[in-house]
């Protein structure tokens, strides 16, 4: 079993810059694949990024792709997204999800576990 919490979220203009954490309780934490989803109003909740377990393999969107950096601190059993040049399309409520097994990582089906979500909003 674990547990996900986000943080970091918020109100950002154009062009700026947020980071958001998950922090994790639960076992073997770095035998997760973690992610990222996000979801606009009216739209489905998609894929961001993802980071495998121990050997930290990461996998993008195109749409953030070279913008948002995903990392992972296993001794600290939290992940990050680093999100750069934000822009009012980024606008959604972002969650953290974890996944056991070697799994397709951009498949929201995959996940077990998922966090609350946290807010962020980026204005023009």
């Amino acid at each position: 079993q674990v547990h996900l919490v986000e943080s970091g979220g918020g109100l950002v203009q154009t062009g700026g810059s947020l980071r958001l954490s998950c922090a994790a309780t639960g076992r073997y934490f770095n035998s997760y694949t973690m992610g990222w989803f996000r979801q606009a109003p009216g739209k489905e909740r998609e894929f961001v990024a993802s980071v495998r377990g121990s050997g930290g393999g990461t996998q993008y969107s195109d749409s953030v792709k070279g913008r948002f950096t995903i990392s992972r601190d296993n001794w600290r059993f939290t992940m990050y997204l680093q999100m750069d040049s934000l822009e009012p399309e980024d606008t959604a409520v972002y969650y953290c999800a974890a996944a056991t097994g070697t799994v397709a990582a951009d498949v929201r089906n995959n996940y077990n576990y998922w966090g609350q979500g946290t807010q962020v909003t980026v204005s023009s």
